[in-house]
């Protein structure tokens, strides 16, 4: 049994890799930190861990114990843990967003302050299996990506590869509030969101830099992205829809195959008629659709934040940082209703 930590285990992604991790049956939780709540059981915070996880928070962590620890801790707080943490030989994914843009002047730009860790940037690979795999396999780091990028990326990528469509792209996408974080806000407060769509931090959301470093790189197509994010009241999913030119003629026979191809044998990504949040809510599945207009392709991912857009896709590089099974604690579908 592979030995994990969790630092930063009071928060939704915390929580939710503890709540996957606690059935694992190649993973075990041995800690978890947090300086606000330590000396307190983890159950009595995360309380639907009762029965299942049985410990006190630690303010600490010593990585040399462990096999494996999840950074769950904002940007800017993370990338000052992780070189500790890798002096002593044991793996990490950092789960904020310090290690997911290679340029440090890009990062400053989108982050507002400077990155202290420069030199492990270049080793951290892109956690997004469906592209970087056997990366992903031999890495002592790796950068969890965001939800929205991971909406965004996964609806995207095949086209762009197959050389397809323009490299322009309008994404329109929307969240739930988990997305936001634990900590209430005037933008999150129910009586203000509740029965409304909100857009937010257009032209401004630090994913985007990320979907166009992570596309380039697995496309070589430069491309532009337009991103506007929008708040829905709902808790848990993101539906990404993106608009996209194409530079050949195409189908949606043609496009469905280009997914098929690209997908087929990847274990959570699905090509369906109709893309829904309800159907990978609480699972690590992404579902994706298309629909050809002429000239015009929409392109639709749906999953849920906190599971494939977050802790989901943490535990499936674990697995394979590991050497486990790339699926195991994941293989539950989603909710449906």
């Amino acid at each position: 049994m592979k030995k994990a930590g969790i630092i930063g285990g009071t928060g939704y992604t915390g929580g939710e890799l503890a709540r996957i991790l606690c059935t694992h049956h190649g993973i075990e939780v041995k800690a978890m930190t947090s300086r606000q709540n330590a000396g307190k059981n983890v159950s009595d915070i995360q309380t639907h861990l009762k029965g299942y996880l049985d410990m006190e928070y630690t303010e600490s962590i010593n990585g040399s114990d462990l096999d494996i620890i999840f950074v769950a801790t904002p940007h800017g707080a993370a990338m000052k843990e992780v070189p500790v943490l890798l002096e002593t030989g044991v793996k990490v994914i950092d789960m904020s967003g310090d290690y997911r843009l290679r340029d440090v002047s890009v990062y400053k730009k989108w982050y507002g302050h400077e990155h202290s860790d420069p030199g492990n940037l270049d080793d951290a690979v892109y956690g997004m299996p469906e592209f970087f795999r056997s990366e992903i396999k031999k890495a002592d780091i790796v950068a969890n990506p965001g939800c929205y990028a991971t909406a965004t990326i996964l609806a995207t990528a095949p086209l762009l590869i197959s050389k397809a469509v323009k490299n322009d792209i309008i994404v329109d996408a929307k969240s739930g509030t988990s997305g936001a974080g634990m900590v209430p806000s005037p933008r999150t407060h129910h009586p203000f969101c509740g029965e409304s769509i909100i857009p937010y931090s257009v032209g401004t959301h630090r994913h985007t830099p990320e979907m166009e470093f992570v596309l380039d790189a697995v496309s070589k197509s430069s491309p532009k992205i337009l991103f506007t994010p929008h708040l829905l009241p709902i808790v848990r999913g993101i539906l990404s829809t993106c608009y996209m030119t194409f530079d050949l003629e195409m189908t949606d026979e043609d496009v469905e195959r280009i997914y098929r191809d690209q997908y087929g044998k990847e274990p959570f990504v699905r090509f369906v008629d109709e893309p829904s949040v309800r159907s990978v809510v609480c699972s690590n599945h992404c579902q994706i659709g298309a629909k050809a207009f002429g000239e015009k392709v929409v392109v639709f991912g749906a999953i849920d934040n906190l599971v494939k857009g977050a802790s989901g896709q943490a535990v499936q590089c674990a697995n394979l940082m590991l050497g486990l099974k790339e699926t195991s604690g994941l293989e539950v579908p989603g909710m449906g209703v």
